[in-house]
């Protein structure tokens, strides 16, 4: 049955944080939840994980109302932290004792994740002795090693380099195909739309956009061209009348407002014998799509 969130609402003395929320994930993968600074997802994150108490509404996982002992989870928090001080295989094998697995299978799974996420050579280290970027991988194996059934990834590329990056999208990959249900929060909206196939957006505690990911971008014509090309070719894209988005070294993003402008120019492309090496009308990306309604609801 998953994870069911039903009219949940939660304030801070007079000030309403999250506003009649409602959502549902019924099976493994990534649901996208989003917003602004202050748009409410940490609070909601923390309400379904128990450590807030909700003012009103229904969280459950499995028809059971959400506490720690039913819902086995895992949480990478915005906020970083690991003890500094404290051997990183130490710490690693604490916290997964605390979360009920037993010593011999707590250092296979610590040892497994270690070496998938590349930590493995710095188990006997402490943290303040690794980058920011391999502190917080080990922290990613804190929210992984005890094979949470639903996990929440707040922010979890933030700040990686892209080699750390691929490393742990692959880590999600593969826990996906394990049957884990992730909920994942992000402002990088291209990480997001790689992963979720529905999405949430927050603006000042209210929902303003929910549903499949593909569905809702399925609703919106065309807007964007993709054009590389062998030569300098503005005048003919002013002479079709549209205008550049941006462009750099032959390579344009062009505005449209139809299919057929694109099309049009294409004709104009072809007559004026250019060479065009790429060439895609494209929706608007979970990005333009975010812009526009956390703007106009601003």
């Amino acid at each position: 049955m998953g994870l069911i969130v039903k009219n949940v609402n939660k304030n801070f003395g007079a000030k309403k944080v999250v506003d009649d929320i409602s959502f549902q994930i019924d099976k493994p993968g990534v649901y996208g939840l989003l917003g602004t600074n202050g748009a409410g997802k940490t609070t909601t994150i923390r309400m379904i994980l128990g450590i807030l108490k909700k003012d009103s509404g229904e969280i459950t996982w499995n028809g059971k109302e959400v506490q720690r002992k039913h819902v086995n989870f895992g949480y990478l928090p915005e906020e970083r932290g690991v003890y500094p001080k404290t051997k990183i295989h130490d710490q690693l094998m604490y916290l997964a004792r605390l979360k009920g697995m037993e010593k011999e299978k707590a250092e296979e799974s610590l040892q497994y994740w270690a070496k998938k996420l590349e930590v493995d050579q710095y188990l006997q280290m402490t943290p303040e002795k690794l980058s920011k970027g391999n502190q917080q991988k080990v922290q990613f194996v804190t929210a992984i090693l005890h094979n949470p059934e639903l996990l929440v990834l707040d922010e979890p590329f933030s700040g990686l380099d892209p080699v750390n990056t691929e490393l742990l999208k692959n880590v999600i990959i593969e826990l996906i195909k394990k049957g884990t249900y992730i909920i994942m929060s992000s402002h990088q909206m291209y990480s997001i739309e790689e992963f979720a196939s529905d999405i949430l957006i927050l603006n000042r505690g209210k929902t303003v956009l929910q549903g499949n990911l593909k569905e809702i971008k399925e609703q919106y014509a065309a807007n964007k061209l993709s054009l590389s090309t062998n030569e300098n070719v503005d005048e003919i894209i002013q002479k079709a009348g549209l205008t550049i988005y941006h462009s750099k070294d032959n390579d344009y993003t062009i505005n449209l407002s139809n299919e057929e402008d694109g099309y049009r120019l294409f004709d104009l492309l072809s007559k004026n014998h250019v060479k065009v090496d790429k060439f895609e009308i494209m929706k608007p990306s979970l990005h333009d799509i975010f812009i526009e309604k956390v703007g106009e609801n601003e």
